[in-house]
């Protein structure tokens, strides 16, 4: 059987994804081009043979953002049918960093506010005090959530997830779908290894792209990121399986 997946999908193209702005509650339409790219990432990516086989989907997590279910409409298509409503969940765990005061703010913005509101300053060389400049990873956002409480609701839903993973292990339906947002799945990736999100992970997963987590040796108590992976077909024994309950 094949090592159980985690596929990681962020939401589709969104106006303000694409000027930069931080989204987080603000529920936003996919562009018409993210509608397109999304649609034709599923086409390619879902289905039978394909990199991700609804068939083999335990459990898909979906944000509350309808810019994240959108996004997995789209994404499946007509193989929505192949997974069952019971199997997917809108779950608040999976939901954006909140941003809080930064809301709708570019970087450069919100760096400019915390200057005035003296939580950032600009180096000093004659006292050789060095620049405070705002990083989410490690100052979270006012009035939003810190990293610590990005830490705690991860690694809830992790926890499950491989809980599930570990359950239905040597069975060939073990994968999962979580279908979010850009910060909180690259905060997810970290976490999933143990990483500690502080340390600014240098990942990146574009608007409406699909990555991959998964264990090594096949192993639950090893999780790991999976840098590059083949479509699976299935195997004799599985096929065979599957003529037998026809």
């Amino acid at each position: 059987m094949a090592c159980p997946r985690v596929f990681i999908a962020r939401h589709g193209e969104t106006e303000w994804s694409l000027s930069g702005q931080h989204t987080s509650f603000t529920n936003l339409p996919l562009t018409p081009n993210g509608e397109r790219r999304v649609k034709a990432t599923g086409q390619a990516m879902v289905g039978k043979d394909r990199l991700i086989d609804p068939r083999h989907v335990l459990k898909v997590y979906i944000s509350p953002r309808l810019r994240a279910q959108r996004t997995f409409q789209l994404l499946m298509g007509d193989n929505k049918s192949l997974i069952g409503e019971d199997r997917i969940v809108i779950d608040d765990r999976v939901q954006e960093w909140n941003y809080g005061d930064y809301e709708g703010l570019k970087t450069k913005q919100i760096r400019a506010l915390r200057t005035e509101r003296g939580l950032d300053w600009p180096a000093d060389e004659a006292s050789g005090k060095e620049a405070k400049v705002w990083d989410i990873w490690s100052d979270g956002c006012e009035n939003g959530e810190s990293p610590l409480q990005i830490t705690e609701r991860l690694d809830d839903v992790i926890k499950e997830i491989q809980e599930l993973q570990r359950t239905h292990q040597g069975q060939p339906r073990q994968d999962i779908l979580v279908v979010a947002h850009g910060h909180i799945l690259r905060s997810f990736a970290m976490r999933w290894v143990k990483r500690d999100i502080k340390t600014n992970p240098a990942l990146l997963l574009e608007a409406g792209a699909i990555g991959v987590v998964s264990y090594e040796h096949n192993n639950i108590d090893e999780p790991a990121i999976l840098l590059g992976g083949a479509f699976i077909v299935p195997d004799t024994e599985e096929e065979k399986t599957e003529k037998e309950s026809k």
